[in-house]
C-alpha cells in the first residue's frame, strides 16, 4: 500500500517576462562595421534613437544606463583598434554603441522546475507557526540554456505555501576577478578529465608553481600561445583558461530581492548551463550556518560538478568539484560532518547511488557503491534528490528512479545516522508518480526534485513537472519511515 501523498494546489510557472539584458556578440569583423555605422550619425541622431530607447527599456531593468555603458567598454578595443579616441565618445554615443551590443534574454521563457527549497536566513517579523523559505529552480529559456533562480515563500504551521510575489527586475550578479591561488595537483588533474592536449599538460606543468593564481596562468597561456606560430592549439588554450574561469565569486546588490537575483552562466564551461542546483543549509561543528548547492556545469559536451556557497544569498563563492568521485551528476551534500568528515552522495557511473567522504569539502575521492536499481520503476538508474534530511530513524534520502518509457518517479530510502553506508529500508513501491496533469511538458513523464524540508511533522518535496513547471507535494513524516522501514529491501 502506498503512503498517501498530497499534492497541492500552487503550481510555479515560467515567465517570459522575466528578462535579463545581456551583451550581444556577433563577431569581430561585423561588429567593426556597426561600429563604424553607428559613428556616422550626428550627435542628434545618436540622441534621438537612444533617447526613447532609455525610456522604453528602464521600465523593463533596474539601471539599463549602467549595463549599456558597461557593454560598450567590452568593446573599447574594437573601437579603439579602428582608430576612434574612445574617451571622447559622448555619452549618448557611448550609450547608442552599447544598445547595438545588448539583447534581451528570458530566462525563464522555456521551463522553470527541478526546485529545491531551504530555509531563509531572515526569519524575522513572521507570524507564529510561519517560516520564510527560499526555493531556487532550474529556469530554462533560449537555446535551454538554464540558470539558477529563486523565490520565496512562506510556509504556515500546517504545511501551506505561499509562493511571494517577484519583483520587477531580474539582475545577473557582478562577477568577482577572484584571487584564488589554484593547487597545482587538483588543477591540472581537473584539466586531464576535460581531455586536453597531454603535450600542452606536460608543458604548462613545467612553467606552473606548486601554487599559482589566475594572473601567473593566463599570462604563462598567453606566452605559449603566442609560440605556436601554426595556430593549431588555440582552442586547447583557451579551454584551460575556461577551466581556470569556473573558479569565481559573484555579488547581487543589497537592494535586490531574493527573486530579483539570476545565477546565470558565467564561464565557458557553463555556457550551455547551470543545472540542478542542490541547496542544503550545512551546520558546521561550532553551530555557524553556511549554505551550500551543488550543481552541473555543462558547455554542451562536458560535464562539471561545481559548488556554490554562500552565507547570505547575496555573495556566492562557486569552485570545481575534484576528484575520482566529483564526476558525472546528482552530488548532495549532507547537513553536517559525520564522525568528523564531510559527506557526500554521488551517481559517478550514472545509474547507482555512491557514497564518499572527505576532509576537503572541494576534494571528494573513493566513493563506494551505496545503492543500486532494486525495483521495477528504478531498474534504468536510481539517483538522489537532494541531500537527506536528518529524522530521530535516520537519513532520510528522497531518490528519482528511471523505469519504463523512461518515466521518473520519486522514491525514498533511509541511511543509518552515525554510518549512512548503511540502508536501514527502501519504499518497494514510488512515493511520487507524474499522474495526468503531470505528464506533459518538455520532457514527458518526470517527476524531480532537488531537495525537501521537514516542517511540523510533514515532509514537504517541492518537484518539476516533466521539466516545465513545478509544483509541492506532503506527506505525513512518520507514516513515511514507519512504510520504509517496514518495506523489504530485496
Amino acid at each position: 500500500m502506498r503512503i498517501p501523498i498530497d499534492r497541492q494546489p500552487i503550481k510555479v510557472y515560467p515567465d517570459s517576462k522575466r528578462v535579463i539584458a545581456r551583451f550581444f556578440f556577433n563577431g569581430e569583423q561585423r561588429s567593426k562595421e556597426l561600429i563604424l555605422r553607428v559613428m556616422k550619425l550626428s550627435e542628434d541622431e545618436s540622441f534621438a534613437i537612444i533617447s526613447p530607447l532609455l525610456q522604453e527599456f528602464s521600465k523593463r531593468h533596474r539601471n539599463i544606463t549602467k549595463i549599456l555603458y558597461r557593454h560598450c567598454n567590452r568593446i573599447r578595443l574594437l573601437i579603439e583598434g579602428l582608430k576612434i579616441d574612445y574617451d571622447d565618445l559622448t555619452p549618448y554615443r557611448k550609450l547608442l554603441l552599447g544598445s547595438y551590443f545588448t539583447h534581451e534574454y528570458s530566462i525563464e521563457s522555456a521551463a522553470f522546475f527541478n526546485p529545491s527549497i531551504i530555509e531563509d536566513p531572515d526569519q524575522s517579523e513572521l507570524e507564529n507557526g510561519q517560516k520564510r523559505l527560499i526555493i531556487s529552480f532550474r529556469a530554462v529559456g533560449e537555446g535551454h540554456i538554464s540558470s539558477i533562480a529563486f523565490r520565496r515563500a512562506i510556509i504556515d504551521k500546517d504545511s501551506n505555501i505561499q509562493v511571494l510575489p517577484v519583483g520587477n527586475y531580474v539582475d545577473e550578479a557582478e562577477i568577482i576577478r577572484n584571487a584564488t591561488m589554484y593547487e597545482k595537483k587538483l588543477f591540472f588533474e581537473k584539466i586531464v578529465t576535460a581531455r586536453i592536449d597531454k603535450k600542452i599538460i606536460k608543458e604548462l606543468k613545467t612553467k606552473t608553481a606548486e601554487k599559482f593564481d589566475y594572473d601567473t596562468l593566463r599570462h604563462i597561456i598567453l606566452d605559449l600561445q603566442q609560440r605556436d606560430i601554426s595556430g593549431s592549439r588555440k582552442t586547447e588554450y583557451e579551454k584551460i583558461l575556461w577551466l581556470s574561469d569556473s573558479y569565481s565569486n559573484i555579488s547581487f546588490s543589497l537592494d535586490t530581492d531574493i527573486s530579483d537575483r539570476v545565477i546565470f552562466p558565467i564561464s565557458e564551461l557553463e555556457r550551455k548551463g547551470i543545472e540542478d542546483a542542490r541547496f542544503v543549509k550545512f551546520t558546521n561543528n561550532d553551530g555557524s550556518i553556511i549554505y551550500y548547492a551543488t550543481y552541473t556545469a555543462f558547455d554542451g559536451a562536458l560535464i562539471m560538478p561545481k559548488l556554490l556557497q554562500t552565507t547570505d544569498f547575496h555573495n556566492f563563492r562557486m569552485r570545481p568539484l575534484h576528484g575520482d568521485g566529483a564526476q558525472n551528476k546528482n552530488l548532495a551534500l549532507f547537513p553536517r560532518k559525520i564522525n568528523g568528515h564531510y559527506t557526500m552522495l554521488s551517481r559517478i557511473d550514472g545509474y547507482n547511488n555512491y557514497l564518499m567522504y572527505s576532509n576537503d569539502i572541494n576534494l571528494w575521492e573513493n566513493p563506494k557503491k551505496l545503492q543500486e536499481p532494486l525495483h521495477s520503476w528504478e531498474l534504468t538508474q536510481i539517483g538522489n534528490c537532494g541531500s537527506p534530511l536528518e529524522t530521530e530513524q535516520g537519513w532520510l534520502m528522497i531518490t528519482h528512479g528511471v523505469g519504463p518509457m523512461r518515466r521518473y518517479c520519486l522514491g525514498a530510502s533511509l541511511l543509518k545516522l552515525d554510518d549512512p553506508s548503511i540502508e536501514i529500508g527502501r519504499l518497494k513501491e514510488p512515493l511520487l508518480v507524474p499522474n495526468h496533469d503531470e505528464r506533459e511538458g518538455y520532457v514527458p513523464n518526470v517527476v524531480y526534485s532537488c531537495g525537501g524540508i521537514v516542517n511540523n511533522g510533514k515532509l514537504i518535496v517541492p518537484y518539476g513537472l516533466s521539466d516545465h513547471s513545478s509544483s509541492f507535494a506532503t506527506v505525513d513524516l512518520k507514516s513515511l519511515l514507519d512504510k520504509i522501514i517496514s518495506d523489504p529491501k530485496s
